[in-house]
């Protein structure tokens, strides 16, 4: 697990992104496959992880953000955003997880996006070492 700065276009420039990443693999392709057959049943190809990593400087350590307490909630029911809009609003196309955290774990799950109810089955339950991803997290400071 690590959490990468990455330069992305966002519609409005080019602006640095906070982007999971799992076993080297970025959230944003992760879940692109998991949508893909979704977006493809209703012709939108494109919509398919159409997402972008968060931007702002409340989501970087040391904010609670990644460990259950989250800044930015879609749907307000303790749901982490984990991915924002490709146009640099969070809350236009954001893509969520229920974040649970314990004594030596952090758990990612129950994953939706704003405004299509698609079935993310496919993108299991991922359980992370609390302490390997503090440390990835407190790489994000600035």
């Amino acid at each position: 697990m690590e959490f990468r700065t990455v330069e992305e276009e966002l519609g409005v420039g080019v602006r640095p992104t906070l982007v999971p990443y799992l076993s080297g693999v970025s959230l944003l392709d992760l879940v692109r496959k998991a949508e893909l057959p979704f977006a493809r049943r209703e012709g939108s190809r494109g919509l398919a992880g159409s997402y972008a990593g968060l931007l702002g400087e409340e989501v970087r350590w040391p904010s609670r953000h990644y460990l259950g307490n989250p800044v930015l909630s879609w749907f307000g029911d303790g749901d982490t955003v984990l991915l924002g809009c490709g146009c640099g609003d969070w809350g236009c196309w954001p893509f969520t997880a229920l974040v649970t955290v314990d004594e030596d774990t952090v758990t990612w799950f129950g994953y939706r996006t704003g405004h299509r109810d698609w079935d993310y089955r496919e993108l299991r339950d991922f359980t992370f070492d609390r302490h390997q991803y503090e440390e990835a997290l407190r790489s994000t400071a600035r």
